[in-house]
């Protein structure tokens, strides 16, 4: 191999290394994002818990969310959260019963 040849398979090696770093870093962050959200639904913080609730209405029925939910429903002191998280159980029920009981595990 020439000197052109080595440089450009150094650099293409370096690129690829690069990109499993940023890729694994990224994976990283997004489950550090999702076990945040879910630890901000029991925060002390109202806004924390309705940025949580949100987030969690984004997600995709599962028995997981619908069991961490309910237990949410019985925590929480504000009427207004709590009517918020049964409609966002009732529409994940809805949904998962819609699914012919097929439920999934949510993933960690």
């Amino acid at each position: 191999m020439d000197a052109a040849t080595k440089r450009a398979l150094r650099i293409a090696g370096f690129a690829i290394l690069t990109a499993g770093v940023v890729g694994a870093a990224s994976v990283f962050l997004v489950r550090d994002q999702i076990v945040r959200q879910r630890r901000n639904l029991f925060d002390s913080l109202s806004l924390k818990r309705m940025a949580a609730l949100e987030h969690m209405a984004r997600q995709d029925p599962s028995v997981d969310h619908i069991t961490l939910l309910k237990d949410y429903i019985s925590w929480e002191p504000r009427k207004i959260l709590r009517n918020r998280a049964r409609a966002i159980v009732e529409r994940m029920e809805q949904e998962a019963s819609g699914l012919n009981g097929s439920v999934r595990e949510a993933r960690p």
